[in-house]
């Protein structure tokens, strides 16, 4: 069995960490491949991965790149940067918008945008303390490279995008940026979030990525089990043959389910892996 856990509200608490009963029921989930199938980039998925002593495949960026254990990459499926170039251009001109680019080597943020988003949360620390905390967290991945002009990495020919992230409070704006993407070729667009929107290669999704590791280690997509909580985990629940949504999950990830686990704060996945495997002995 193929066993694929994503981590922002899933795996992970709200510190960012796997705690010790989600990692022991991993661990004793022997006999079975565990995989982590994220929106993070790999080496941020690596840190909490590290820290808890796993060692798994990883399919980061929302299944843009799937490596194995050892880090060998079995694919990839970046952006095609001439298609999204002229609606980032808009996204730049937007102070409300917060961008992430990832590409293969870093996170890169555009200075102006980083100064923008820290005055908001600043400004908002007291009547809106919630909102300081998803702007810092926006801003505590590893690899994130701060650029004087963002214009330098999307128009360098050897940088390639595997995923945006575009971050606003404004719903409403998240839906016009989304609907901006989601006209072009080749790009899906998902979220992990209610304040944010990111933008694939459509052939770069949580699914897709599932299929593919199934496929490498000869297993039957049927015999598959995801857990997962937000919308860009919808993909990879319509390919599983079993899923499992948190307790914290969005409702159309409930409606689809075969288990409602407890929620990424109350180890969720170990409670969900123990029922699971309880019944497959």
């Amino acid at each position: 069995m193929l066993i694929a856990l994503d981590m922002d509200g899933t795996l992970l608490n709200r510190e960012g960490k796997i705690s010790e009963r989600n990692r022991a029921a991993i661990t004793a989930a022997q006999g079975h491949i565990v995989a982590v199938v994220t929106g993070r980039a790999r080496k941020d998925a690596l840190a909490p991965l590290r820290e808890a002593d796993i060692i798994c495949p990883i399919a980061s960026l929302n299944g843009a790149v799937v490596s194995l254990e050892d880090g060998t990459v079995i694919s990839e499926a970046p952006l095609e940067r001439t298609i999204v170039r002229p609606t980032l251009e808009w996204v730049r001109e937007q102070s409300d918008l917060y961008c992430e680019t990832y590409t293969g080597d870093a996170v890169y943020v555009g200075l102006h945008n980083r100064a923008q988003w820290e005055a908001l949360a600043s400004g908002m620390a007291d009547a809106a303390p919630e909102v300081k905390w998803l702007v810092n967290k926006q801003f505590q991945q590893a690899r994130v490279m701060y650029v004087d002009d963002i214009r330098t990495v999307w128009d360098d020919p050897q940088t390639v995008m595997y995923k945006l992230l575009i971050f606003a409070l404004d719903r409403e704006r998240l839906r016009d940026a989304a609907s901006r993407f989601a006209a072009l070729r080749g790009v899906t667009v998902t979220s992990s979030h209610p304040h944010n929107i990111e933008m694939n290669n459509e052939r770069a999704t949580k699914g897709e990525a599932l299929k593919q590791l199934a496929a490498h280690y000869g297993i039957d997509v049927r015999d598959t089990v995801a857990f997962g909580d937000s919308h860009n985990d919808l993909s990879m629940f319509k390919v599983a043959g079993y899923r499992v949504a948190m307790d914290n999950a969005e409702p159309e990830l409930k409606a689809i389910c075969d288990m409602v686990t407890s929620s990424h704060e109350e180890d969720g996945v170990a409670a969900g892996l123990e029922r699971l495997l309880a019944k497959r002995v």
